[in-house]
């Protein structure tokens, strides 16, 4: 199942880089999503891509600030944020699941569309 890293504590204004080993499932889910979950609220999509056309797709809380990309070769997809802020602060997680999850706007943020899905890195953006 997918391995979401990198997570740590980061001022406002700071970045960091999230890695998700994407491993342990067919090469059929090319779609991996990273989601996050602040507490006290509901899981949800912050990017995602494709893995075999690198289609990329970001939530607006996430444009401009974040970028996903993948390294095939090394089965991995990375979350590069930028310019954080402390309502950035959740649990982040990634997951993967089929192409046609990618399909639709609706399709690739909705959580169930995702079968197999990774331990979280936590996020803390706090001065």
């Amino acid at each position: 199942q997918p391995q979401a890293s990198g997570g740590g504590l980061v001022q406002p204004g700071g970045s960091l880089r999230l890695s998700c080993a994407a491993s342990g499932f067919t090469s059929d889910y090319v779609a991996i999503g990273w989601f996050r979950q602040a507490p006290g609220k509901e899981r949800e999509g912050v990017s995602c891509i494709s893995r075999s056309s690198g289609s990329t797709y970001y939530a607006d809380s996430a444009k401009g600030r974040f970028t996903i990309s993948r390294d095939n070769a090394k089965n991995t997809v990375y979350l590069q944020m930028n310019s954080l802020k402390p309502e950035d602060t959740a649990v982040y997680y990634c997951a993967a699941g089929p192409g046609s999850t990618l399909l639709s706007t609706r399709g690739r943020w909705t959580v169930a569309n995702y079968r197999y899905w990774g331990q979280g890195t936590l996020v803390t953006v706090s001065s």
